[in-house]
């Protein structure tokens, strides 16, 4: 009985071994980007960056990105994706820009994380993560937050609870907060998440250098979020910028190998765009675009005429509207569209020599602001757009119809109907 014991026992050992060892085999395996002690420069996005260039982004110098890839509602409680998340991880790990991500946590139960984690390991299983991914939790002494009124403690157990199901999925996980929370454990139990975490921590001195100053948290902490206002080449925003105390030699596999579909931008992500449902036209007309922008990246996709009959689903205050023509979606310049479905009287076509350039009647006095050229017709390319003469600043004209969407304007000069470019114009005093 007794030699049975000691067989059972050591067979037990052997098993508890073998289980460690399988369990060392398999953290290497998940593991395939082995970490170093290298200084890594980074920044973190979401969608308030807009549509990232992101091979100009790489080309800069960025080591990684901590792309922000999901949240859960303040007070209602859902999850939901970032809306430039996947366009994010895809571009810039196709740059070869490392990748970390973060998820904005609402979480008022170790449950709730627990899903947010799971939530987050299969958007991502899909992509290279090398770097940690991240658990922010901020706004939460909101008294409209759904966690206000947790305490330092609760808060702490539903981090750790996130930051061990992440591990658990084969992620390293990774805790951010600002320095005023994490200072002297003012906000958050710290110990016991440094014990197993890393710490990234936000604190943003004025004119902060991250080549030759830290932060000036005390704490342990592997990563500093050192400015807000970062400015990087590819990016028409500010965008928070960051220096890692690690690196990474060489970029993690993805969990799940298959490709996942292509990921396009989300192109109102910087327009908070209102839904309504009414029936517009073009006051004279307006160009319809695939995207709700007048820079070379849109493109004109039709010209709305006034009585063309489009239905307007959403509008911007950054002064655009999403309109519906033909069973297509287009974006077009709001103060362009009316309501108002009968053709206005006033409007005058022109149609000289084949160009149709459709004119809003005004009546008013302008000059130049330096220089401008005066043209036969509303045109710089046509053969029969010759140059007239030129309005210099002091000389009077009179502005007898504008056309805003082509930019020209028609004027009347020394007798003449002539026609010139109305960035060049100011009104005459």
């Amino acid at each position: 009985m007794k030699q049975k014991l000691i067989r059972l026992l050591a067979l037990s050992l052997c098993a508890i071994a073998l289980s460690a060892a399988f369990a060392g085999c398999q953290k290497s395996v998940r593991r395939t980007a082995k970490e170093t002690e290298e200084t890594t420069y980074g920044i973190d996005v979401a969608r308030y960056q807009g549509t990232i260039r992101w091979e100009e982004t790489a080309a800069s110098g960025v080591d990684f990105a901590m792309v922000r890839v999901g949240m859960r509602g303040m007070t209602g409680g859902e999850i939901s994706p970032d809306s430039n998340a996947r366009y994010n991880l895809q571009e810039a790990s196709k740059h070869g820009v490392k990748l970390g991500v973060y998820f904005f946590s609402t979480a008022v139960s170790p449950e709730e994380a627990v899903e947010e984690a799971d939530w987050t390991a299969d958007f991502i299983a899909q992509y290279p993560i090398t770097y940690p991914v991240v658990y922010d939790c901020e706004g939460f002494s909101d008294p409209d937050s759904r966690q206000y009124g947790l305490s330092k403690s609760e808060r702490t157990d539903i981090a750790l609870a996130f930051l061990k199901r992440i591990g658990e999925r084969g992620y390293e996980g990774m805790f951010y907060a600002a320095k005023s929370e994490l200072q002297d454990d003012a906000q958050w139990e710290v110990s016991r998440i440094e014990k197993d975490y890393k710490i990234w921590v936000a604190q943003f001195p004025p004119d902060a250098d991250p080549q030759t100053q830290t932060s000036s948290y005390t704490g342990k902490h592997q990563m500093w979020q050192y400015t807000m206002e970062g400015s990087v080449p590819g990016i028409s925003q500010s965008v928070d910028l960051n220096v890692a105390y690690f690196g990474y030699d060489g970029v993690e596999k993805c969990k799940d190998e298959t490709p996942p579909e292509e990921a396009f931008p989300d192109v109102e992500a910087l327009m908070d765009f209102t839904q309504v449902n009414e029936e517009v036209t073009a006051k004279v007309e307006t160009n319809l675009r695939d995207i709700p922008s007048q820079d070379t990246d849109s493109t004109v996709l039709y010209t709305l005429q006034n009585g063309d009959i489009a239905t307007r689903i959403a509008v911007s205050s950054s002064g655009w509207s999403k309109v519906v023509f033909n069973g297509n979606t287009y974006y077009a310049v709001s103060s362009y569209l009316t309501t108002d479905l009968n053709p206005p009287a006033a409007a005058e076509p022109e149609a000289d020599d084949g160009i149709k350039t459709v004119f809003t009647p005004v009546n008013e006095k302008v000059t130049a602001k330096e220089v401008v050229n005066l043209r036969r017709l509303p045109s710089v390319e046509h053969e029969d757009a010759t140059v007239v003469t030129q309005l210099k600043n002091g000389d009077i004209a009179v502005r007898t119809g504008i056309n805003e969407d082509v930019g020209w304007s028609r004027v009347e000069y020394d007798g003449q109907v002539l026609y010139c470019v109305s960035s060049y114009l100011m009104p005459a005093e």
